[in-house]
């Protein structure tokens, strides 16, 4: 069962009371009214103490959000010369990935021409050679070295 605090402060009092009441001693009215004075003094200041922290604790909570409305209220700073560095720190990244782009494509391309080029070059001197051995095979005669025969590429 749970109690709120001002239950709990009255279950005390009357608790002492009761106490006050049934004690053994031979203990007179004063005595009894001087220990409830006592214990009503010390919830008093529990009470008091209680109520500070709590105050502390609001006033810090207060503190925190005025001081988030103040920031978020205020506009960052913003400079000509903060913006035109922003803008060249950009445009150098952006260059910089062109550069690399074309690089990267350039290199592909050289390759790829560099491939047709040998294929070619096999192409043509397999296709000469075959061509110079049927036109040998057909006349009976060595195969002509001469330069002003057309091949196949020249077609």
């Amino acid at each position: 069962m749970q109690m709120t605090p001002l239950t709990r402060i009255a279950v005390a009092f009357a608790a002492l009371g009761v106490l006050a009441a049934c004690e053994k001693h031979d203990a007179t009215a004063g005595q009894a009214a001087s220990a409830l004075n006592n214990l009503a003094s010390q919830t008093g200041q529990k009470f008091d103490q209680a109520a500070s922290y709590v105050g502390q604790k609001v006033d810090s909570a207060k503190q925190s959000a005025q001081q988030n409305i103040d920031n978020a209220g205020s506009m960052p700073d913003v400079s000509a010369s903060s913006v035109a560095a922003s803008a060249r720190a950009n445009f150098d990244n952006a260059a910089s990935a062109t550069n690399a782009a074309i690089n990267n494509a350039a290199s592909a391309t050289g390759a790829g021409l560099q491939s047709a080029g040998r294929k070619l070059q096999e192409w043509s001197s397999a296709s000469g050679a075959s061509n110079t051995q049927a036109g040998a095979q057909a006349s009976g005669t060595a195969p002509a070295t001469d330069s002003g025969t057309r091949t196949d590429m020249d077609k």
